[in-house]
């Protein structure tokens, strides 16, 4: 009977969730066939079968258990059952609770007889009365349903002006549900960069004109050439590879009392998959071409999207770039990845007029934003950096590609 303990996923993470078993107790299992999806607080990992055998689970979905801990036996002995089939055996039910609690339907009644006034009828209690302040409502609108006819809590947050207190219809369900290690951990890091940096952030606005003519030339060519497509990304990775050479001190993180600063420039890319949001890095994005930008972010999202992501894959970031555009953002304040001291925020593009020599024309513009720990990156480098990307996004022929956009697009 093999004994089957839970892989170190990478260094530093001593502890796993059980997300999802893909097989039932009792299944008969291949070599290397996935058997269950395990979160840590950086990923989302598969464990596969040591061995072929049938499958005996000894944890549960949801349980956290620690790195090197048994959580199944394979029975390598056991003979494959004929046609495949694995023995009938009930799954292990999750721990994650998923608790939804209906309203039963409205039943008809007969009115009860309105009780006697007295000096409680129609007064709120202090927690009640707070709730109708806030909402702006008289308590003589209110019928309460406390001793004596006093409004409880429970009346004024039932209660609205359209509807009174009449019966509600329609669904009034709810769900809960255990956060993943993996959503618990993000939560953890997100509320520490509030707690713990300085973050600000600045804006500026960009026209897209340029990038949209280069596109619109040269894009067919690229993806016939390179099997992937030109998108803005590599536009933007290679702008801000540059504007981190012209100031250093937005591509460095806090150690305790010392600016650590990098002579490369690994840039997180902010990947939407099944699990979340997950922050992939192209390694030396610095010496990477156009192509080499595309593939890179290509391979890492197929991976995000299978969930064949690495931890090695998602961590040592000097740098991130997110793009809430492609989701309809508009503007917004993106929060630090730490230990990172700078991000920057894409958005969506919008035809807008702007004055072009002295002409009002129509052209395509986005905000950019980059949100950055004021602890070590002032003002000018902030501002700077961000007038740095918006100079190469606006003439890409010129600052990005050395006036050639054949030998820089490699066609």
């Amino acid at each position: 009977m093999l004994e089957m303990k839970v892989p170190s996923p990478g260094e530093s993470i001593t502890e796993v969730e059980i997300a999802t078993w893909l097989v039932k107790d009792g299944d008969y299992v291949e070599k290397d066939q996935a058997i269950a999806e395990v979160d840590s607080d950086k990923a989302t990992l598969e464990l596969p079968a040591e061995e072929a055998g049938i499958i005996y689970l000894k944890a549960e979905e949801g349980d956290v258990v620690e790195v090197g801990q048994v959580v199944c036996h394979i029975d390598t002995a056991a003979a494959k059952p004929a046609g495949n089939a694995a023995p009938a055996a009930e799954a292990p039910k999750a721990e994650v609770k998923e608790e939804v609690k209906a309203a039963p339907a409205p039943v008809a009644t007969p009115a009860p007889a309105a009780p006697a006034a007295t000096y409680a009828t129609g007064t709120p209690s202090p927690a009640a009365k707070k709730v109708l302040d806030e909402k702006g409502v008289d308590a003589a609108q209110v019928v309460g349903s406390g001793r004596d006819g006093r409004i409880t809590q429970q009346d004024a947050v039932r209660f609205t002006p359209a509807m009174g207190t009449a019966p509600v219809s329609g669904s009034r369900s709810s769900s809960e549900k255990k956060l993943s290690s993996l959503r618990r951990k993000i939560a953890q890091r997100l509320v520490s960069v509030k707690n713990e940096t300085a973050m600000l952030t600045t804006f500026n606005e960009v026209d897209m004109s340029a990038i949209f003519a280069l596109r619109n030339e040269y894009k067919d060519a690229f993806k016939a050439k390179h099997g992937v497509g030109l998108g803005f990304m590599s536009f933007f990775t290679k702008a801000v590879t540059r504007a981190l050479e012209l100031y250093p001190d937005v591509n460095s993180m806090i150690d305790g009392d010392y600016q650590v600063k990098f002579d490369y420039a690994d840039v997180s890319v902010a990947v939407s998959g099944p699990k979340g949001l997950m922050v992939p890095v192209v390694r030396n994005a610095e010496n990477l071409t156009f192509r080499g930008v595309e593939q890179s972010i290509k391979d890492l999202a197929i991976k995000v999207r299978d969930g064949k992501i690495s931890v090695d894959e998602m961590t040592g970031g000097t740098f991130t770039i997110t793009n809430g555009g492609v989701f309809g953002s508009m503007m917004s304040t993106p929060i630090i990845n730490p230990p990172q001291s700078g991000i920057l925020g894409m958005h969506n593009i919008v035809e807008r007029p702007i004055a072009k020599n002295g002409q009002v024309v129509i052209a395509p513009m986005m905000y950019i934003a980059l949100s950055y720990d004021h602890r070590v990156i002032d003002g000018r480098e902030s501002v700077g950096f961000l007038v740095a990307v918006k100079e190469a996004i606006e003439d890409p022929l010129n600052v990005l590609m050395g006036g050639d956009a054949k030998k820089a697009l490699e066609l």
